[in-house]
């Protein structure tokens, strides 16, 4: 199992193109959390609303996933961030595997 962070305008349909990630098997779940990010871009510190998109998925649809997230996502690169958990309860591993299986 591999766990992708990818944060999203607030304003954009993230709604949206999460359900699509995960009818597509892509991911199997993904959690939303309000978040505002403080970053430099294009020589000055922005201030954005955003969600931050916590996707679960397998390893064998990892690529997919990251290919899919870079064609999508809205902004000119999008942050794409992979941990690799430790330790997943045996049945949890199970049910992503089993939900990111086309």
């Amino acid at each position: 199992m591999v766990v992708l962070l990818v944060t999203y305008p607030r304003s954009g349909d993230f709604e949206g193109w999460c359900r699509s990630l995960v009818e597509r098997r892509l991911a199997a779940c993904v959690n939303v959390v309000d978040t505002k990010s403080i970053y430099w871009w294009e020589n000055k510190v922005n201030v954005d609303s955003e969600v931050l998109l916590i996707m679960k998925t397998s390893k064998h649809r990892l690529q997919l996933l990251k290919e899919t997230v870079v064609e999508e996502h809205p902004y000119k690169v999008p942050e794409i961030v992979e941990i690799t958990p430790a330790d997943v309860n045996k049945t949890y591993l199970d049910w992503v595997v089993e939900a990111t299986t086309p």
